[in-house]
């Protein structure tokens, strides 16, 4: 960056409201800009056929059935959204301890996915690799005398990322933040002849509060009860250990890395970009929508202003790709402006 000695000037010689004071000025020295590019799509699936079920704490956000689940596809490819993130609402009698459906090739998620190839939709898929869909106690790992345990869950989401490539999977995403899963997933990926699919890893995600509406979409707040997920999910006071979280996964052989939570974890963004200068995402999670949601329902915030504003902020971190519930309406203003 350029020393301040050389860009501060003087007034009134300098005068920086001059390339505000226009809009086509505004627009022409804008350092960053929101493309539609830059948006993944998180999407629920649920059992059922022509369902469509709003989820409460999450206004305008669905569970779509398959059969449902394609059309709304469809339309994000259409309006130029690179890729789709799926994550199962799974029925509550096939939950377990073990979570043995994650690995069900006729799971919800693998029919999806599979769904969405055979409709021939050209658009990436990002499957969530992580047990708490699946299991009764609503943890990302499996439990044994009361603790979650990491190389045993290791073994079996390497396993859950082979089924979900077998399906059809573009991008394995996991998000369990077990020491070590990413390196045992790329091998088992590569022995299984999966060399081409990617790995988005959940490289820094902490322990937050802002995680609640998603558990309610998914069904696992219930399963999870006054539990939590401190003893694997980062400390939200700290900033250094992320580095080492996204090291060892970029070590591991992840291509790209997600920072979770979003906006209050934005500082994180920035500095793991300009540390390792690999693609970042960060994820706009259920509490950040529900939250700028509930304000506009109130008539307290302008909506469509802060939708935007919040994931050009994101861009201005340096995430290069952003999760967020609001993909298809900003999808669609974007287009609508062109």
């Amino acid at each position: 960056m350029t020393s301040p000695d050389h860009i501060l000037g003087g007034y009134p010689g300098t005068r920086l409201r001059r390339n505000r004071f226009s809009d086509w000025s505004r627009r022409l020295v804008a350092e960053n800009r929101l493309s539609v590019d830059d948006l993944i799509w998180p999407v629920f699936v649920c059992e059922g056929e022509q369902t469509k079920t709003e989820i409460e704490s999450m206004p305008g956000v669905f569970r779509y059935s398959i059969d449902r689940l394609t059309e709304q596809i469809k339309l994000a490819a259409e309006l130029g959204i690179p890729a789709v993130a799926l994550f199962p609402a799974t029925p509550a009698e096939l939950k377990t301890p073990g979570g043995e459906e994650a690995l069900n090739p006729e799971n919800l998620i693998c029919r999806a996915v599979r769904a969405i190839k055979k409709a021939g939709i050209d658009i990436g898929i990002i499957c969530d690799v992580a047990l708490d869909p699946y299991t009764s106690h609503g943890q990302d790992g499996l439990l044994v005398d009361g603790k979650v345990v990491n190389d045993e869950s290791v073994e079996v989401l390497a396993q859950q990322a082979v089924v979900q490539a077998q399906a059809g999977c573009d991008v394995i995403a996991p998000s369990d933040m077990m020491d070590g899963r990413i390196g045992e997933i790329r091998e088992a990926l590569d022995l299984s002849g999966f060399q081409h699919v990617q790995i988005l890893s959940y490289a820094a995600k902490y322990a937050s509060a802002f995680y609640g509406p998603f558990r309610d979409a998914v069904g696992s707040s219930a399963n999870l009860g006054s539990g939590d997920k401190r003893t694997y999910q980062m400390n939200p006071a700290n900033s250094l250990e992320a580095y080492r979280e996204v090291a060892f996964d970029l070590e591991e052989g992840a291509d790209m890395v997600m920072i979770k939570p979003g906006m209050p974890y934005l500082d994180i963004v920035r500095n793991i970009k300009e540390s390792f200068g690999v693609p970042v995402f960060a994820y706009q999670v259920s509490g950040e929508y529900s939250m700028l949601m509930a304000a506009a329902e109130r008539g307290w915030l302008d909506r469509e202003k802060v939708m935007l504003e919040s994931l050009l902020a994101f861009k201005r971190a340096g995430a290069d790709g952003i999760l967020t519930y609001f993909a298809i309406d900003v999808a669609q203003k974007l287009k609508d402006a062109n």
